[in-house]
């Protein structure tokens, strides 16, 4: 397979400062419904990059559970490699990208951990088989086999319900600074509109593709 011969035009849409929101949330709220609309597969899926404790750069796709004026939420164990890069330094970043609509958001921001009532709430919504899920894996820990990890999980399955959230379970709020909406467009001049927020306001910006 030639990989230099892979070749796509992007026409399906244009951004440009007049047309886009003064608002970063609003802008990716109108992406997000639009990106429902045209039935992407799975269109709340985001990477999660972080730095990782031996320095180097991480990335994994997590769904987006929430957004708001606090930020954007996801859930995850804290003991997972994710989390403890997180404890370490709470810069992140999030990338979306719907390539049937010829888009991408980057947002780059600081993770927090949310209060345990919203983690709490979310994890009692979850199917109960995720639930236990949740409660037996040691994520991002080596393990001995997918048969112990089976039994560990039966075992839990057969205790008395409802499962309670455990403490090292729950959520992360990421607190944007920056937002970046790529545009794919013809002849690779792609529309790149940033947004940087300074003294409470945010600041909009066109990068050169």
């Amino acid at each position: 397979m030639k990989l230099q011969s892979i070749r796509k035009e992007y026409k399906l849409s244009v951004l440009d400062e007049s047309s886009i929101s003064k608002n970063p949330l609003k802008q990716f709220e109108e992406w997000l419904n639009e990106s429902f609309k045209a039935k992407v597969p799975e269109p709340t899926a985001m990477s999660v990059a972080s730095i990782g404790l031996n320095g180097f750069p991480e990335s994994r796709i997590v769904l987006l559970k929430d957004f708001n004026r606090d930020g954007f939420t996801f859930f995850t164990n804290y003991n997972s490699n994710k989390g403890k890069s997180i404890a370490k330094n709470p810069s992140v970043g999030l990338h979306f990208f719907w390539p049937e609509l010829e888009r991408q958001i980057r947002i780059s921001g600081i993770a927090e951990k949310t209060p345990d009532e919203i983690s709490d709430k979310y994890f009692i919504s979850r199917p109960e088989l995720s639930q236990i899920a949740a409660i037996v894996s040691n994520q991002s820990s080596k393990i001995k086999s997918r048969e112990k990890l089976t039994k560990l999980f039966d075992e839990e399955k057969s205790k008395l319900k409802p499962f309670k959230r455990p403490d090292y379970w729950g959520g992360y709020v990421v607190k944007p600074i920056r937002y970046e909406f790529w545009q794919g467009r013809e002849n690779r001049l792609h529309d790149r509109i940033i947004y940087e927020k300074e003294n409470g306001n945010w600041n909009i910006s066109r990068l050169a593709p």
